[in-house]
Order: structure tokens, then sequence, then C-alpha cells
């Protein structure tokens, strides 16, 4: 953690440095006092940007198939609202499972 504590005091000074002299266009000046007003510095701004890719995967995830049903039973589950795919494999899963003998 020393280490760690060594870098952080490094880039707070290498900040300072910059800041230290107001900027020509009225920019805010950060005093080094309250760590909350620091400026980000651009890895930090590009770090806060970047895509996280959405909700965290489930621990079993789901695979995209294509799969060939019959007209009507399809239309029964599409006439059923949303969630009619979950239905099926709901379904599927009952049936599945019902397979396993004990």
């Amino acid at each position: 953690m020393i280490g760690l504590q060594m870098i952080l005091n490094e880039q707070k000074e290498k900040i300072l440095a910059v800041t230290a002299v107001p900027s020509v266009n009225g920019d805010f000046v950060w005093n080094g006092k309250d760590e909350d007003d620091r400026p980000l510095s651009r890895y930090e701004m590009r770090e806060a940007i970047k895509n996280k890719g959405g909700r965290p995967r489930l621990e079993n995830t789901k695979k995209s198939t294509t799969i060939r049903l019959d007209t009507e039973v399809l239309d029964y589950f599409k006439s059923q609202g949303k969630g009619w795919q979950t239905r099926i494999n709901d379904i599927l899963q009952k049936y599945v499972n019902s397979q396993h003998t004990i």
C-alpha cells in the first residue's frame, strides 16, 4: 500500500503543479486541499466514460439459437404477450427436469 500511496502523492503533486498557475481561460484551479474538488485527470475521464457493457453477466447464460416451431404453437405463445420466449424456455426446462430420474 505504501507504493500505491507514493504514486498517488506523485500524481497529486503533478496535478497541483499544473493547476498552480491560473488558466488564461479562467478555468477552475484546485487548491490541493479537498480531494472532492480536484478536477479529473485525462486518464480518470477516459476510464469514467468507457462503456462497461451493460448489466453483469448471469451465471447461467442463455444461448441464441434458431428453432422451427409449428405456426399454431408460435402464434399461441406470442398471443400471450411479452415474455413468450421465456415461457417456452420454462416449459422446455420443466420437461428436461422431469426426464431426470433420481
